[in-house]
């Protein structure tokens, strides 16, 4: 499995995602520009003494990840569509990407994919979840339907 976020702001939350990924043997994907430096302790803290194993890639833009990652299941978390992250049936190499904090993914990216958008149900008093929250939430039920095969 592939974790991707897209200009992630939040040193905590990447820190976070890190761990979770480590501990599931997923690649963690970074699309820049980046909110905080990868060397921040903030970063280190939050993966604990698992953040220099993490599976990492950095891209420089979002069509650089796409040309180098030709053919593959994208999935796009966010608040903006109806289709629910369990209703998908996830396979052993599909990424899921998953915008900034403050923002989300960019809608121009959203409506060329809306067949590919999911959405963790929520009452509708908040905006969204935590990111490192939502991603693993994500997570875990792609790798529930494919058996925790790690």
């Amino acid at each position: 499995m592939n974790i991707v976020l897209y200009q992630p702001e939040i040193p905590y939350n990447t820190g976070n995602i890190g761990r979770s990924c480590v501990l599931t043997n997923t690649t963690l994907h970074l699309i820049k520009p980046l909110g905080f430096s990868l060397d921040e302790k903030q970063v280190k803290r939050a993966g604990m003494d698992y953040w220099h194993l993490v599976d990492l890639k950095i891209w420089e833009s979002f069509e650089e990840f796409l040309e180098a990652n030709k053919g593959i299941r994208l999935f796009y978390a966010t608040t903006k569509t109806k289709q629910r992250y369990s209703d998908v049936k996830y396979e052993e190499n599909d990424y899921i990407m998953f915008g900034p904090e403050s923002r989300g993914i960019p809608e121009d990216i959203l409506n060329k994919n809306p067949e590919r958008c999911i959405t963790i149900p929520m009452i509708p008093m908040g905006r969204s979840l935590n990111l490192s929250n939502s991603a693993v939430i994500i997570l875990y039920e792609a790798y529930r339907q494919l058996g925790f095969n790690f």
